[in-house]
């Protein structure tokens, strides 16, 4: 499972989403991958995921937050919700 975080340089609440999104991958051994939509790449990504606004963050390829900031819970329970599908 891949948690991603879609960030500008210039976004604000960027750093943050980031940070928690990252521990919460640690916390689930998941894979973590930060997509800057600055970049050519980046923004190929972000468009194939409809992203408009950072941060974003998607699980796998389902975007589950655009342009605002998930809390540790609210992340967590996402993640949890996944990982339980998963395990059934």
């Amino acid at each position: 499972m891949k948690l991603k975080v879609f960030t500008l340089p210039t976004c604000k609440n960027c750093p943050t989403a980031k940070k928690i999104a990252q521990e919460i991958a640690g916390k689930y051994g998941l894979e973590f991958l930060e997509v800057d939509i600055s970049t050519s790449d980046g923004e190929l990504e972000g468009l194939m995921h409809q992203i408009m606004s950072t941060p974003s963050i998607a699980i796998d390829n389902e975007v589950i937050s655009r342009g605002n900031i998930l809390s540790r819970e609210e992340l967590d329970a996402e993640v949890r919700k996944r990982l339980g599908d998963e395990a059934t």
